[in-house]
C-alpha cells in the first residue's frame, strides 16, 4: 500500500470555500443539524466526480445536504440514516410541495393557533424528559400545534410542518441555545411557541418555492430520490448499483446525536428509552460488540494507546473503526465497476492521543478493495458542527469549560475508485 503523509499534505485553497455560506441555499436551512456537509463541497464533487446516469449514494444522510445537491444535478440518489429525525429532514427538504398548496395549509394552521385554548391542552401526558425540558405552558402550545398538523392528512404537507415544529423545539425549551450538549440554561429567554413556528415556516415556504419551480424548469422534480431507514453496515441497495458515494462519516461518539435529537424523537414517539436508542449508533460503548481488536494497524495503534490512559473510552473508539470496517465493505459492494467513494473526515484528540480517523479510513478502503485514489486536505472556516470537546473525556463540551479542546480545524476528502 502507497504510503501518504496525511499530516504534510499541504491545504487545498479550492476546497476550502472561504467565506461560502451554502447552506442557506434551497432546502438546506430547514432544520438545524450538527456537524452539516457543506453544500458547496458537495457540489463539487458531484460535478467532479459523476456524470448524469449516476445513482448517488449517502450512507450516512443526515439532514440529506447530499441528496439536495444531487437533485439540483439531475442525480437520483440513495440516503442512508438510522436516526428517523433525519430520515424525516431529508425526506421533506429533497421533496418540495407544490407552493399554492402549502400557504393554503399554512393559512389555515395560523386559522387554528388563532382559536387556542390553553384550558384545553392542559396535563398532556407526553414523556417524562419532555416535563424537563419544557415549561407547562409551552408544552401545552407545543402539543396543540403538533396535534394541528397531524390533522392534515397529506402527507407530504404534514411532514413538511413537522420539520418546522422539530427546528423549533430547541429554542422553545430550556435548552442551552448555543450547546449541542443536551444541558439546561437557567437564564435562557425561551421563545413562544407560535410565532417562532409561524416565523420558521415562513422561511419554509420561500425556500420550498423556490426549490419547486428551479426543479420544474430544469424537470428534476421526478429525479429519483430515496431516504431509507438503514444501518450503514448493511442496507437494501443492490450490488454494483452505486455510481458515487458521497459521505461524511460520524465522528467517534457518533450516538450523541441521539442525545441532540432527543426533543423531536421524543415529541414524535419515534423513542421511549434513550439508552437503548443509542445502541444502533456506530462506535457507541453501548453496543453488544466488546472486541479491542481491530483488523486497521492504524486503528490498532490508536486503541492499543487509549487503552493504555482508559479501557472504556478504547473500547468505544474499537467499536467504531469495527464498525467503520464494515461500511467500508458495504461501500464497495454496493458501488460499481469504476465507480468511486468521495469520503470528508476528519481527525481529532480523546485524551492526548490523536484519534487519525482519515487514516484509518483511508487503510480500510484500500483493504477492502478500492484502488486508485486522491487525497485532498481542506482547511473548515465555517464548519457547522460542535468543535469544542473535553480533552479527557472527547464529549462535546461549553467553551467556558477550562478543559475544552478546539477541535477538526482541518479535514481530508479521500477519493477512491473501485
Amino acid at each position: 500500500m502507497r504510503y501518504i503523509d496525511f499530516e504534510n499534505i499541504e491545504v487545498c485553497p479550492e476546497w476550502c470555500f472561504n467565506n461560502v455560506r451554502s447552506v442557506e441555499q434551497w432546502t438546506h436551512g430547514y432544520h438545524r443539524y450538527p456537524a452539516k456537509f457543506l453544500p458547496n463541497l458537495v457540489k463539487k464533487l458531484i460535478e467532479e466526480q459523476t456524470t448524469k446516469d449516476d445513482t448517488i449514494v449517502d450512507l450516512f444522510a443526515g439532514c440529506g445536504t447530499t441528496l439536495v445537491e444531487s437533485k439540483i444535478h439531475g442525480r437520483a440518489s440513495i440516503g442512508v440514516d438510522i436516526n428517523p429525525v433525519a430520515e424525516l429532514i431529508t425526506k421533506v427538504k429533497t421533496n418540495p410541495v407544490e407552493p399554492a398548496m402549502l400557504s393554503l395549509y399554512f393559512e389555515r394552521i395560523a386559522d387554528a393557533l388563532d382559536k387556542y385554548n390553553p384550558l384545553e391542552n392542559e396535563n398532556r401526558m407526553v414523556h417524562e424528559r419532555i416535563d424537563y425540558w419544557f415549561s407547562p405552558e409551552n408544552k401545552a402550545r407545543i402539543a396543540f400545534l403538533y396535534d394541528t398538523v397531524l390533522s392534515i392528512k397529506k402527507r407530504p404537507v404534514q411532514d413538511f410542518f413537522l420539520v418546522s415544529l422539530s427546528h423549533i423545539l430547541k429554542n422553545c425549551s430550556r435548552w442551552l441555545q448555543s450547546s449541542t450538549k443536551p444541558q439546561i440554561d437557567p437564564n435562557k429567554k425561551i421563545t413562544d411557541p407560535f410565532s417562532t413556528f409561524q416565523l420558521h415556516t415562513k422561511q419554509m415556504l420561500k425556500k420550498n418555492e423556490e426549490f419547486y419551480l428551479y426543479l420544474q424548469e430544469n424537470k428534476y422534480l421526478d429525479t429519483k430520490c430515496e431516504i431509507k431507514l438503514e444501518d450503514a453496515r448493511k442496507t437494501s441497495i443492490g450490488t454494483n448499483s452505486v455510481g458515487a458515494v458521497i459521505t461524511s462519516p460520524p465522528y467517534v461518539t457518533s450516538y450523541e446525536y441521539a442525545d441532540i435529537h432527543q426533543l423531536t424523537a421524543y415529541w414524535y414517539n419515534y423513542v421511549a428509552n434513550l439508552a437503548e436508542f443509542r445502541k444502533n449508533f456506530i462506535g457507541t460503548f453501548y453496543s453488544q460488540n466488546q472486541q479491542m481488536e481491530c483488523n486497521s494497524k492504524n486503528a490498532q495503534k490508536i486503541v492499543s494507546e487509549l487503552q493504555t490512559k482508559d479501557e472504556r473510552t478504547a473500547k468505544e473508539v474499537a467499536n467504531y473503526f469495527n464498525d467503520m470496517e464494515a461500511v467500508g465493505k458495504e461501500m464497495y459492494r454496493i458501488v460499481k465497476k469504476e465507480g468511486c467513494v468521495c469520503i470528508v473526515i476528519g481527525n481529532t484528540t480523546i485524551k492526548d492521543v490523536k484519534i487519525k480517523s482519515a487514516e484509518v479510513f483511508f487503510e480500510i478502503l484500500k483493504s477492502v478493495g478500492f484502488k486508485r485514489n486522491t487525497v485532498i486536505k481542506r482547511s473548515i472556516p465555517h464548519k457547522l458542527m460542535p468543535t469544542i470537546r473535553d480533552k479527557d473525556s472527547g464529549k462535546f463540551t461549553k467553551l467556558d469549560n477550562t478543559n475544552h479542546k478546539l477541535v477538526y480545524p482541518e479535514e481530508y476528502i479521500l477519493i477512491l475508485k473501485k
